[in-house]
């Protein structure tokens, strides 16, 4: 007699899934803090883009061009040019 293989559901596919939220649904305290978040990253992101853009290629360890992307990464991105895509002095 052969043996009935039972396939088992990946955990989540069987979990609900939460409705995605509108801009409109938030909460105001919600709004404000994916502002603030969004300011800080998009701040980030343009003082790094500057600063290579503005240094010379001998002074930034690596391609500036794959740092020009590694940037791009949300919060990781400029932290990492900040602290070691550049040559101090």
């Amino acid at each position: 007699m052969k043996k009935k293989t039972v396939m088992k559901k990946h955990p989540v596919e069987g979990a609900k899934k939460s409705p995605k939220k509108s801009w409109k649904d938030m909460s105001p305290e919600r709004r404000l803090g994916t502002m603030v978040l969004a300011s800080i990253q998009i701040s980030l992101a343009a003082a790094a883009w500057i600063d290579l853009a503005r240094r010379p290629a001998d002074q930034v360890k690596g391609s500036k061009g794959v740092w020009a992307g590694v940037i791009a990464v949300n919060y990781v991105g400029p932290i990492a040019y900040f602290l070691k895509g550049r040559q101090t002095s």
